[in-house]
């Protein structure tokens, strides 16, 4: 059993075909035991970049629906979610300033550390950051986080 935080770029791939899906899907499912943290962010993340695939070649607008409503139900049955609160914010700001961040990728980073903080004060293991995004995995490496990209996983 693992503790992983995914950003948009990984959990995507659970509910679309891409490279390191069946990685993805292999973590994220439930009978794996694991437990894995999303950032309420990620919600609107995901469903704009299933949305936008819909758009171009490759993805049916009934996949595309298929999609976003079985992320819809696991993200309120499966995830546990970091609320973005005053605090996460102005965290983000300071890692998009220290690590030139997209904005969205700092909110990111700020919730997996704050849950890393939280679970290693408790004397629970560290996460692993599962994400596509090599900035993000460049800030979250400086940040001291063990990270994993799926595209590394085929």
């Amino acid at each position: 059993m693992g503790v992983y935080f995914f950003d948009s770029s990984a959990i995507v791939k659970r509910y679309l075909v891409e490279m390191g899906t069946t990685w993805v899907c292999n973590i994220a499912d439930l009978a794996a035991g694991n437990n894995v943290y999303l950032a309420r962010i990620t919600f609107v993340e995901v469903i704009s970049a299933i949305t936008r695939k819909s758009r171009g070649p490759g993805l049916l607008p009934s996949g595309a629906a298929t999609a976003i409503a079985n992320f819809r139900q696991d993200f309120e049955n499966e995830y546990s979610l970091i609320e973005l609160t005053p605090e996460l914010i102005s965290w983000a700001g300071s890692l998009a300033e220290a690590h030139a961040l997209r904005a969205y990728d700092a909110v990111q980073l700020a919730a997996a550390l704050e849950i890393n903080h939280e679970l290693e004060s408790a004397g629970e293991p560290p996460i692993t950051l599962i994400s596509a995004d090599g900035l993000l995995n460049d800030g979250a490496i400086a940040e001291g986080l063990a990270v994993d990209d799926p595209n590394s996983h085929p």
